[in-house]
């Protein structure tokens, strides 16, 4: 029995809806346990009753719940799940469109708008929804590195649209649908083809997003004894490899440290006298989230306007800035909003996007 579930997460007034179907955790009559929070053993029944998911009505999740099926079918990994459903979200508002007339787009059809004239299928075919999911696969698959290329890109890759940045906007609700649909699926490896076992340490999710350093979590997010501490303060040697928790554009790669009003040398260690993050980085990702990267050990390998992939390595640990010694400052922004009004617990942020810290 399916009950849906949506946890808020307040911080500082911005609250985080973690949404994620709950499953019976009794035994299933086949003895075999139902699992929960990274998905279940159950293919996605396409003919089932669903609810509405943001903006789009039981239907259109309906057809969502198609494209997921035949991606369970086809074996393809759960990562292609979440890309498919945001191209459908791009091309068609997940609706199966006949031909519209003058407001057709040449002669685009179907949930992915594929064009019979290129090669695609015949009509009757192309308005098939499963037959538009299998081709749309089928092609994503041929990929090179689909698995861990920006979403946009991989979409772009097997569309060739004349929009190739629309994608990236559906990527967070297409998420939040796989979840939903799947008990949390997205939660599991981005390379994973069956569900349940959730992105270890250092792997991708099937949302995109990977922890950005190994280690414990040493200080928390506004705790009562640091309520200004916007972040969290991740346990790791001097030196580790920082790399992009997931792909997005870097907008800020700067070192900001002074001493009493004047610039103070990132290229050293701070300590808790020195003002700012040292050596950092704010990387603007799909849905407007933000991250943040500090106390680098050296200058940032990435600059000001790079588009960086999930896992991209952007410097290493260091004790820049304010700081008593190595460790990563990490901070999780909603709205692209990068003052502290923005920031929320990184803790549960990161548990949402199947990559937990610590």
């Amino acid at each position: 029995m399916w009950t849906l579930t949506v946890i808020s997460v307040c911080c500082l007034g911005a609250v985080v809806s973690i949404v994620q179907l709950l499953s019976d955790q009794s035994n299933g009559e086949d003895g075999n346990v139902v699992l929960a929070g990274c998905g279940t053993n159950v293919t996605v029944d396409p003919n089932a009753e669903f609810p509405e998911i943001g903006p789009y009505d039981s239907e259109q999740i309906g057809n969502a719940a198609i494209i997921i099926a035949v991606g369970q079918d086809l074996e393809v990994p759960v990562r292609g799940w979440v890309i498919a459903v945001a191209t459908a979200m791009q091309e068609s508002g997940l609706t199966n469109h006949g031909h519209l007339g003058d407001a057709n787009d040449h002669d685009s059809l179907g949930l992915f708008q594929q064009r019979p004239s290129t090669g695609w299928g015949t009509p009757d075919q192309v308005t098939d929804p499963v037959y538009a999911s299998t081709k749309f696969y089928e092609k994503l698959v041929k990929v090179d590195d689909w698995e861990t290329l920006p979403l946009t890109v991989a979409a772009q890759s097997v569309q060739i649209s004349a929009f190739p940045d629309a994608y990236a906007k559906h990527e967070p609700l297409a998420t939040e649908i796989v979840n939903t649909l799947t008990g949390g699926g997205a939660n599991v490896s981005a390379v994973s083809t069956e569900l349940g076992t959730c992105a270890q340490p250092g792997e991708l999710s099937a949302a995109g997003w990977m922890i950005p350093v190994e280690g414990p979590v040493w200080s928390g997010f506004q705790t009562p004894e640091r309520p200004t501490h916007n972040g969290v303060d991740i346990g790791a040697p001097r030196g580790a490899t920082v790399v992009a928790a997931s792909s997005g554009t870097v907008i800020t790669s700067e070192c900001n440290a002074s001493l009493y009003g004047a610039p103070y040398s990132c290229d050293v260690d701070g300590s808790p006298e020195v003002a700012g993050c040292g050596w950092y980085v704010n990387i603007l990702h799909a849905g407007d989230y933000l991250t943040r990267y500090c106390h680098f050990g050296s200058a940032p390998l990435v600059k000001e306007g790079d588009v960086v992939q999930a896992g991209q390595i952007l410097g290493y640990v260091g004790s820049s800035g304010r700081s008593s010694g190595p460790h990563l400052h990490y901070e999780t922004h909603l709205n692209g909003d990068r003052s502290p009004a923005g920031a929320v617990d990184p803790v549960a942020f990161m548990q949402q996007m199947g990559a937990p810290l610590g």
